[in-house]
């Protein structure tokens, strides 16, 4: 009996041991990912294509595989949801955003379905202060209709307004291309239609003119700019982050701290940084103002916004849509106006000069002014106005607009509201 125990002890670790063996495959088997694309359509939100190729599905997994263990740190950024023009950008979305924290949850190849998919657990888990979204290129690449395409970016903004009601987001158009791409201009300018379409009466979505900026005269994208004329190069995505600047400040995001400018001997301020004292809506008669905002932050439908020494114009819900602020006070002397001015692409403005308007826009799109040299796309410009007599000699950054714009005898200064969002600053006159 003993040797029998004695030899059952010697077979014993041999035993356990293949008996491990046996089972360690199964038993240690990593979990598999939960982050792999599902094999059909089936059961799945949205409409038209996913994509299911192997180096796809592959990114796809690993890229939301890693994002998954960002959750906690992630929390509260301003998370930026699209494709590879996204996930080109960097992590950091090439550091274009001093101050903001970010996250970059675009994926190359992606559709607007498989973002609509993915939404839940890639953005709304977040949490986000705001969200920047361009998506709708690849859809055409695989011959999506733009209203399908269309129909998933409503969607997915329906479901952030239901996740945070005031919740900032920024819709992009889709950046041109190339026919040759299979992204013609004409299936672009359809999405982007159906885009100003979803966002109009809608005050939290800034629906960001990203088309116009990057098109050339033929709608396709420019080589200077997309070297395969689907990816932008370093000067695309700096002109891109030139672009979302101004509408980050106004959403409080960036440039938070207020104006030091110091006023000229001489001058006085038009414009206190802080609300808009001396501001209003006028009547018909004479531009007399008969809404006054003294004391207010901003105008009564909330079109003109004093943020942090900057007088905000904000980009209507409508894409379109005139507003007119004057100064309470009257200027029959002769003057000059000093200001800043900060257009987002294809913005469209004016200054009112007792009456008559000098158009004030991002000139090397919406003109009239297009061959400026000295002008600065999405920074601020400096606009001069000299009036003797009824005569305004008018400069931006020293470059002439008007040499003898024609005005008359007495009037106020006021700021038109019209496409794109324009800021004003350091609004300031000499009598």
């Amino acid at each position: 009996m003993k040797q029998s125990c004695s030899f059952l002890f010697l077979l014993f670790p041999a035993c356990v041991l293949a008996l491990t063996i046996s089972i360690a495959p199964d038993a240690w088997a990593e979990e598999p990912s939960p982050h792999i694309i599902p094999a059909t359509d089936e059961g799945l939100a949205g409409s038209g294509p996913i994509r299911r190729y192997d180096w796809f599905r592959n990114l796809w997994q690993s890229k939301r595989d890693g994002w998954a263990t960002d959750v906690a740190k992630d929390q509260n950024a301003v998370v930026f949801l699209g494709d590879s023009i996204t996930q080109g950008w960097g992590d950091t979305m090439g550091d274009s955003f001093p101050g903001m924290k970010v996250a970059n949850r675009g994926i190359s190849g992606d559709t607007t379905r498989g973002m609509l998919i993915r939404l839940e657990e890639d953005v709304l888990t977040l949490n986000p202060k705001a969200v920047v979204m361009l998506m709708g290129t690849n859809d055409l690449e695989e011959n999506a209709d733009p209203a399908t395409a269309a129909a998933n970016v409503m969607l997915i903004l329906k479901k952030l307004k239901d996740h945070n009601a005031s919740m900032p987001i920024v819709l992009c158009q889709v950046f041109p291309s190339s026919a040759s791409k299979k992204r013609p201009a004409d299936k672009i300018k359809q999405i982007n239609a159906y885009f100003a379409t979803a966002v109009k009466d809608e005050p939290r979505i800034t629906l960001l003119d990203t088309w116009t900026l990057f098109a050339n005269g033929e709608g396709d994208a420019k080589q200077e700019e997309f070297p395969d004329l689907l990816h932008p190069n370093e000067a695309g995505y700096a002109k891109w982050a030139a672009a979302l600047r101004p509408v980050f400040a106004t959403l409080g995001l960036l440039e938070t701290e207020p104006d030091d400018f110091e006023i000229e001997e001489g001058y006085t301020s038009l414009f206190n940084g802080r609300d808009l004292t001396g501001w209003g809506y006028a009547g018909t008669k004479d531009n007399q103002v008969t809404e006054s905002f003294d004391g207010k932050t901003t105008s009564s439908d909330g079109r003109y916004a004093a943020i942090n020494g900057r007088l905000v114009v904000k980009t209507p819900s409508e894409g379109s849509k005139l507003a007119q602020l004057w100064t309470k006070q009257q200027f029959p002397r002769d003057f000059v106006l000093k200001l800043e001015f900060r257009a987002t692409p294809n913005a469209d403005s004016g200054v009112f000069l007792r009456k008559p308007q000098l158009q004030c826009r991002d000139y090397p799109l919406a003109g009239p002014y297009k061959d400026l040299k000295n002008y600065k796309p999405q920074d601020w410009n400096e606009m001069v106005v000299t009036v003797k007599g009824d005569v305004a000699h008018c400069t931006c950054n020293g470059e002439v607009l008007e040499d003898a714009l024609k005005l008359p005898a007495s009037g106020p200064i006021g700021l038109e509201g019209d496409r794109g969002q324009m800021e004003y600053r350091r609004i300031r006159i000499q009598q």
